[in-house]
């Protein structure tokens, strides 16, 4: 059998996409043990530019229309041999919601993990949007499916809010974390408040992180902030820093992947990811491998 990973992006672990990382190491695992498996990735940039890998790696161009698909994809697909089924990571995507259309048509199996977009609280934001689209595209998607891969009983809760079905499977994806190792310790080291993840201010709780650190500071004037990560909020994070006076005491390190942020993760005291909503977070438990104390929602 082989076993087709088609995700947004090029499954590369050095980028600030939870879902990247994971279909990297899954399909990383699945090639080491003797399965046949190769990652199809729908990209701007066709550049094969990333690390070695221990899988073969497919890019097709992405299409201005969000429905659009790439020719080439179509094609290969039709190339596929007839054991090979289809492994589509993400949800709320609006070419999965025509891929899911063609491959039902050519009866090409495909199954689904949406990755947490359809936990209870995801399900909520931009509800009246999410139910019309649910309705016209998402649900086709879904009924086309062998198999709907959910992360935990959130997500299967969500979506049987809007699709009750038997196909859900829940089952948490595995995750290689880094060597245990101790944080730094040093008895006069300031106190680091830390955050790692992609800098969506409003799924990451990155308002409320800033709130509380503020709140944090009148007793404890000397700690620091720091987040560590890249993404649309930043403006918005660099803009709440400067208005409450806190260039002191936040430090935006910026995207840092690799050996260099295990470096910064180590010097932190307390780990903080405050999400509104998750799937699986990669950084909680990379903050857990190296024994540092977590504030988690």
């Amino acid at each position: 059998m082989e076993i087709i990973h088609l995700i947004l992006g090029k499954a590369n672990p050095d980028r600030m996409n939870g879902v990247n990382k994971v279909v990297y190491q899954l399909a990383s695992r699945q090639a080491i043990s003797g399965k046949k498996v190769s990652v199809w990735g729908i990209t701007k940039d066709l550049t094969h530019n990333y690390g070695k890998r221990a899988f073969n790696t497919r890019l097709f161009q992405a299409s201005k229309n969000p429905f659009g698909l790439d020719k080439e994809l179509t094609k290969a697909l039709l190339e596929l041999e007839e054991d090979a089924i289809v492994h589509l990571h993400g949800g709320w995507i609006p070419t999965y919601a025509t891929l899911g259309r063609f491959m039902r048509k050519n009866r090409i199996p495909f199954v689904l993990t949406p990755h947490g977009a359809y936990n209870t609280v995801a399900m909520q934001r931009n509800r009246v949007v999410k139910k019309l689209y649910f309705e016209l595209f998402e649900k086709s998607l879904l009924i086309g499916s062998r198999k709907v891969h959910s992360l935990g009983e959130s997500e299967v809760s969500g979506l049987n809010e809007m699709f009750s079905n038997t196909k859900t499977m829940k089952l948490p994806y595995g995750f290689e974390s880094p060597a245990l190792t101790d944080p730094v310790s040093a008895p006069t080291r300031e106190f680091v408040v830390g955050f790692v993840g992609r800098l969506d201010v409003h799924t990451k709780g990155l308002d409320t992180l800033m709130e509380a650190f503020e709140s944090f500071l009148f007793k404890n004037p000397d700690a620091k902030l720091w987040i560590v990560g890249d993404g649309e909020g930043r403006a918005t994070l660099e803009k709440a820093i400067a208005q409450n006076g806190l260039e002191e005491n936040v430090v935006m390190w910026g995207g840092r992947f690799g050996e260099e942020k295990d470096e910064l993760m180590r010097q932190m005291t307390v780990f903080a990811h405050p999400s509104r909503n998750e799937g699986l977070p990669v950084a909680v438990l990379e903050a857990a491998a190296m024994g540092i104390p977590s504030v988690v929602t």
